[in-house]
Formats: structure tokens, sequence, C-alpha cells
């Protein structure tokens, strides 16, 4: 029992010291730090219990998957410990496991588990034994580089076809989870995998060597990281080289916008092409412009950013409006029935946009991600965390099996990026509640928690009491270890503000004049807003408290003209959540349902309701000009008692 005791404590001192490398802002580049996620305790009652559910059941069923299916398998063979051919459909198999350790790795790095350390140690043993000895690591190459595991892929030598073969986007997700574990334990025993691959990439790719860039992008993030890691600068200056070499003909031979590979990156200005593809690309864009204060790639990002937000956003935060190509549509091309949003570009989307704010210092990219956070990406996972949506829609008939051929969600899929990419993403989410620069302290998202915060010279503990994101009371708690001047900045959210969005792309029907309220002491603040912030200069104390309130009224939010399947429709949303109405909770079909301007609308919460949440009650029309009584669920939580109609938008008329 005394040996365990010291071991616990050991693991917490390595894991202290490593949270100083993840998050010191030392060679970051950008002016922001967030606060890392190890240094925030949750006491909420909505991520938590998410968190918990992707520790207890989606990381374990994660692992299991990728055992059943051969996954793990794979390794074995290409490293000679088995013998047989490569199982799976798809040629990034591979970074399913990656993506399940760096979310276990994640969660290990607050919660503990000798048990799930060691197979996780099992596993990276296999990944070991599959590298080649000069670097290289990509199964189903090794294991028979003349066979395919997809149609759509052609067979031959390493990097042959990598417009399709994905042997460098199966890199770039073994970096981001080798960095993970190494922070998360201490150890490098998966690291030195990934820097010896990445060794191999630096000398195999670059000026004078191989030109082509991955099809599909994210291995440029995951150099930076091992450059942030081991401030080796070879890792940063090969992530740049693939970025700057998309768009350049004279290198290779182009793939086209789908892999936003038909303009040097510098000149882009709209978002096309594949998704995920894109979200992981312009995350390394503004990676760049930080770390190397590259003005040209933040002059191209932001360009695209404001496309984004301006014409291709839905309103749940999802983005990629086609099928075809899990593809960004043209500019206001904003289906419902057939939109896609898929789960990993609403992941992508949040990254993209975190880093946005910590280049830029805006609320407005806060909101993009908080809308998406509890919105686009969380409807993504059921609530027991044991089936996943892999496309988004905003509205189904019940017959178009939009989800990889099912109405509703699947417990798994051939190719389940998906899946493992909530299991990495969801154990990270109090990353993004606070973030410093200097001696000023920001407030962007408002969860109950408890955060161990030391900037600049100043050390203090932040508590936050509420219960959003149903109800928009937040008490925020202020102990510095000592009486210091330094400045809080609490974001008011843009749903706060009328700004559904930081665009003209959706806006309310009706202005509310029930603004906000923040206190300190019990006593009104003299307001100083700044980039969205409620900006708070004192001198703080031990047991200062903040008190802001945020109005949650239900709010009807209309969709640009040039949305053409939003015309005479609304979507109802409050606070951050979006609502739609599902078959289950109404007498009527949905898509029949007319909600005339004058109706009314309530907000009721209901313990026993789909593990407890907020709907919207209200009389409404159908079609006939019959009455009817509308139950309005959050958007996230829809599907879970069978398949049938749903709508986000409802028509007015």
């Amino acid at each position: 029992m005394k040996i365990k005791y010291i071991l616990v404590i050991s693991f917490f001192l390595v894991t202290l010291s490593c949270n100083k490398i993840k998050h010191n802002g030392e060679g970051s580049g950008y002016p922001i730090t967030p606060v890392s996620f190890t240094d925030v305790k949750l006491t909420d009652n909505f991520w938590l219990k998410r968190i918990e559910s992707n520790r207890t059941v989606t990381i374990p069923y994660g692992f299991e998957k990728c055992e059943n299916e051969g996954r793990i398998r794979n390794f074995a063979k290409a490293g000679g410990l088995l013998e047989g051919k490569y199982e799976g459909k798809m040629p990034f198999d591979d970074t399913d496991v990656y993506k399940i350790i760096e979310g276990a790795s994640y969660s290990l790095a607050v919660h503990p588990d000798s048990e799930l350390e060691n197979y996780i140690d099992g596993i990276i043993e296999k990944i070991s034994a599959a590298q080649e000895e000069d670097g290289y690591l990509c199964t189903w190459k090794t294991i028979n580089p003349d066979t395919t595991p997809a149609w759509w892929v052609e067979p031959g030598p390493r990097w042959h076809n990598l417009g399709s073969s994905h042997e460098l986007y199966n890199a770039g997700h073994m970096y981001e989870a080798a960095v993970a574990h190494y922070r998360a334990t201490g150890r490098r025993n998966f690291l030195d995998i990934a820097l010896k691959n990445a060794d191999l990439i630096t000398e195999t790719f670059g000026p004078g060597k191989k030109l082509e860039v991955p099809g599909h992008q994210i291995i440029e993030t995951g150099l930076i990281k091992l450059y942030l890691v081991t401030k080796n600068r070879k890792y940063l200056d090969m992530a740049k080289f693939f970025l700057d070499q998309r768009g350049n003909s004279q290198g290779h031979e182009l793939y086209g916008p789908y892999s936003q590979d038909h303009k040097l990156v510098t000149e882009q200005d709209e978002a096309v092409g594949h998704a995920v593809r894109a979200v992981y690309m312009y995350s390394g864009m503004a990676d760049i412009a930080a770390i190397m204060s590259d003005s040209s790639y933040l002059k191209a990002v932001d360009k695209i950013w404001e496309n984004v937000v301006s014409k291709k956003l839905y309103i749940t935060g999802g983005i990629g409006a086609r099928h075809d190509g899990e593809s960004f549509g043209d500019d206001y091309e904003l289906p419902n029935l057939t939109s896609y949003n898929e789960t990993c570009a609403a992941i992508g989307n949040i990254y993209w946009n975190h880093r946005m704010f910590l280049l830029h210092g805006e609320a407005k990219y806060i909101d993009v991600l908080e809308r998406t956070l509890y919105n686009g990406m969380i409807s993504g996972v059921s609530l027991k965390g044991n089936s996943f949506f892999y496309p988004n829609c905003l509205e189904s008939d019940g017959k178009y099996k939009f989800n990889q051929g099912s109405l509703t969600r699947k417990p798994w899929f051939d190719c389940s990026c998906c899946p493992t990419n909530v299991i990495r993403f969801i154990p990270s989410v109090p990353d993004y509640i606070y973030a410093y620069r200097d001696d000023s302290l920001y407030i962007n998202l408002f969860v109950a928690s408890e955060a161990n915060i030391e900037m600049r010279n100043i050390r203090l503990n932040i508590y936050q009491e509420t219960e959003y994101p149903w109800d928009g009371n937040v008490k925020i708690i202020v102990a510095p270890a000592k009486e210091e001047i330094f400045t809080i900045k609490i974001r008011i959210p843009g749903w706060a503000r009328e700004k559904v969005i930081p665009s003209d792309l959706y806006r309310y029907l009706k202005k509310d004049d029930e603004g906000f309220t923040l206190k300190v002491n019990g006593e009104l603040f003299d307001l100083e807003m700044n980039k969205g912030f409620a900006v708070l200069t004192r001198k703080w104390s031990k047991g200062d408290r903040v008190e802001l309130d945020l109005p949650m009224p239900v709010r009807r939010v209309l969709s640009h003209e040039e949305v053409k399947s939003n015309r005479n429709k609304i979507a109802l949303t409050r606070g951050p959540i979006v609502y739609c109405a599902e078959w289950v909770d109404n007498g009527i079909s949905v898509l029949n349902m007319v909600i005339p301007d004058n109706a009314e609308m309530k907000a009721e919460y209901k313990e026993d309701l789909l593990e407890g949440l907020v709907i919207i009650k209200g009389n409404v029309l159908d079609k006939k000009g019959g009455k009817a009584e509308l139950v309005a669920i959050p958007y996230y939580a829809w599907s879970h008692r069978g398949p049938g109609e749903m709508a986000v938008c409802l028509q007015r008329k």
C-alpha cells in the first residue's frame, strides 16, 4: 500500500512537470496561453459526466473495437509478431489506434489508471515492432505494399500516390498521440517512435528532395507539436514546407480543391473541398502564423475564417454541406436534410477557432467554438458514449439513411475516424475554459470548475459556480495567493449581445431588451468592453466574487436570405443551445409544423429526460391551421429514442 502511494505521488510529480512543457507558452508563438485541462477540475453537471462516460465507456469500447476488427493486430503483423493479411478496409486504420491512445493519455493525466497505462504500453510495443528500421511506419504498406485496403487507394511502394495513401496522415495522428502520451506519463517509449518517423520524413521530403504533399492534412500540426516538445527546428520547417507546397504545381501534380491543393495556401480566401482536411490545414496555418510571425499566413487564414463564418457555417457550428466529398458547398449552400456536418469537422473547427482566439484575443472565435461544442460536436456521440453520428444532419424525414446507411447513431464504422476523434477530444474540453496573457486572465467558457492558475508572477485559484448551459447565472470566486492588481476578462457571449454568430449569416427575429449584468462583490461594475470581453482591472483579494447574469429567453433565429433552404423558417435557441423538434415528443409531423411569430415559448427543465435538460414548449400550428403543442429538445440529444422525423429549422407561416 505504501509503495502504491509513493507511485501515485510520483505520477503526479511527473504530470506536473509535463504540464509545464505543455502550456508554459515558451516558444509557442501565440500571445495567449491556454490554462491546461490538467489544472482545471470540473464540478459541473454537464461536461463532467461526459468526460467520465468517455473514460469509462468510450475509451475501452474504442480499444475493444480496434482489437476485434484487427487494427491492433495489424501492428503485430507488420512487426512480425503475427502472420496474416492486413485487416480493415481503410488505409488509415492505424490512426484509430493512435487517436484512442491520445484520448486515453489525456484521461490518464487527470485520472491515473495503472491497468490502462500498462495496456497502452502493450500496444506501443506492437507499434514499435511495426516500425521499419529507418523509421517508416504504415502497417498496410509494410504488411504488403502490392495490395490495397480500399478500392480508391493504389497499391505500390512507400510514398506512392500520396494523394490517397494516407501515409503522412497516419504519421500526423501518431505524432499528436505520442506527444499526448509523453506529457501524460513522462515516458518516451511512444515519443521516440514518433521522432524516428519524423526524422525519416525530414530526410525524405523538402527542397531538393521529394516535393509531394499529403492528400489529407494533419501531419503539419503533428510536426509542430513535436517541435514544441523538442525545440528541434527541423520539425517546424517541415510542417511549413508541406503547407508552402500546397498549390505549387512545380513540385507535384496538384490534387485540386478537394484537398485544398489548388492554390498556394497564402492565396486561398475561401473554404473549399473536404471540410476535415481543410480545418486541419487552417489550424496548421494558424500555428505557422503565430510561431513564425508570418503575416501572409495570418492574412490568408483570417480571410478563410471570415468566409466560413459569413457564408458556410451551420447554426449548430457544423461545417461541410455536402455528402459528396464530405465537403464545403458554395456560399450560402446550407441544406438541412442532406447536410453533412461531419463530427470530425466540428472537432477540427473547435481546434481552429481556439487557435484563432489565441492569436487575436477576440471573443468571436470562442463564440463559434462554444456554438460548435454544445451543438454540432457533442451530437456526434450518444449520451451513453457507445454510438455515434458520422454526419450530423439538421433535418430527418425518418427515411433518408444519412448516417452511413443508418437512420440513427451507429456503434462503429468501417471508417471510424469520428468515434476515435470524439475519444481524443472529450477529455481536453477543460482546456478551452481559461487562458491568460501577461497579467490578464481570460474566462472563455462558463463551466462549474476549480482552476489553479499561474500567470507571470501571479498565482491564483478561480472557482466557477453555474448551471450553464441551462442557466445564465455565473458566480466567479477569485482567490489570489496575495492581493494583486491584475485583469480578468470575462467573455460576454455573442448570443447575449444580439449576435447569433459573428456575421450576418444568422440574426434574431426580435431584439431582447433584457441585457446582461455584472457585479463585483454585490455592486454593479462600471463595464469596459473590449473585443467581446468585459474587462475588470482592480486589486483582487481572496474571496472576491464576480456575478454575471446572462438572461436566457427563448430566441427565434432567421437565416440570411441567400440561404434558400431556410427561407420562411426559424430556428429556436436558448443561450448557447440550438433546439430541434423530434417526432417522439410531438403529436404532428415536425416537418409540417408552423411556429407563428407571436406564439409564446416557455423553457422548462426536465430532470428525468435524456439525463436532464431544458426543453422548449409552445402552442403551434400544423400546415392546415390546426392547433398543436410543440416540444423541442436540445439538438445534441436527438435520436436517442428511435429514428423518425426531426427538424432544427421550422416553418414560420
